[in-house]
């Protein structure tokens, strides 16, 4: 069976669960999957349950794709993501970016948990991606391109939406939140980083760091979706400061920032114009 088929298969699993047409993509990371909570007329499918798709394994990742209204739009949320450091391939990792995008979704926002390299930055801060470092050591559309996906050499210049991050300073602006807003190095984990690593990344022009994102944009990219990223900074990461750092630790401090985070994405949601 080809990716198209099975693309095909798991779109069909889910249209016939739900007559939802979902316009935005929603890729909820470590302790943000409530917000999938706050979606009205909601489905829930487990991702156990439609073809092809892998399980999440990772504690903070439900596992589950929840489809319904929010903010006056339809949406499609993954409440869990799939990390190349669980062993499974690239093309597994994005599998789901392809299956929204067969769904009807136009625009993709990524949210994930990060570690702050900028010494301008805090714990518990949201930083709006403008690109990434792909420091993973692999790409997604590595092998055989399908046309029918998107180009054999997708155009990555503005892969994190310019008009999706004023929108989503706009709305923080009205909520009396701050942002921030840098680059995301993307590494593939499952460690965490050495001081040296991060002194690197850092003078590589990153200013959080994290094991997820920037294979879902490259597909996204490719598949011509609109993206916004968001990273919730959940520790700092500084080289020179290093401390020992526990995923338990990430998830607390995503926890405590889910209400500014929760608001802040409903309100973007609100906002964008489809």
């Amino acid at each position: 069976m080809n990716r198209l088929q099975m693309i095909e298969e798991a779109k069909n699993k889910i249209r016939g669960l739900t007559e939802h047409q979902p316009q935005i993509g929603l890729i909820l990371g470590s302790g943000l999957g409530d917000l999938a909570k706050e979606m009205e007329e909601a489905i829930v499918v487990p991702y156990g349950e439609i073809p092809h798709f892998p399980v999440s394994t990772v504690e903070g990742h439900a596992g589950q794709l929840v489809i319904g209204k929010m903010g006056g739009k339809t949406v499609a949320a993954m409440q869990g993501r799939f990390h190349f450091y669980e062993g499974y391939s690239m093309n597994e990792v994005v599998f789901p970016v392809y299956v929204m995008k067969a769904l009807g979704i136009q625009l993709l926002i990524a949210t994930n948990a990060a570690g702050g390299m900028n010494s301008g930055f805090r714990p518990g801060d949201l930083m709006v991606i403008t690109d990434h470092l792909n420091m993973t050591g692999s790409n997604p559309l590595i092998g055989p391109n399908l046309a029918e996906l998107g180009p054999r050499f997708p155009d990555m210049s503005s892969a994190y939406t310019p008009e999706l991050r004023e929108v989503a300073f706009t709305v923080a602006k009205q909520q009396g939140a701050q942002l921030q807003q840098g680059v995301y190095a993307g590494v593939s984990g499952p460690t965490y980083m050495t001081p040296a690593e991060l002194i690197m990344l850092r003078n590589l022009g990153g200013d959080a760091v994290g094991m997820s994102t920037v294979p879902e944009v490259i597909a996204a990219s490719h598949a011509g979706l609109k993206v916004l990223g968001i990273s919730c900074i959940t520790d700092m990461a500084i080289g020179e400061e290093l401390e020992p750092l526990s995923h338990d630790q990430v998830v607390e401090v995503a926890n405590r920032t889910k209400p500014v985070f929760m608001k802040l994405v409903k309100g973007i949601i609100q906002e964008v114009k489809i």
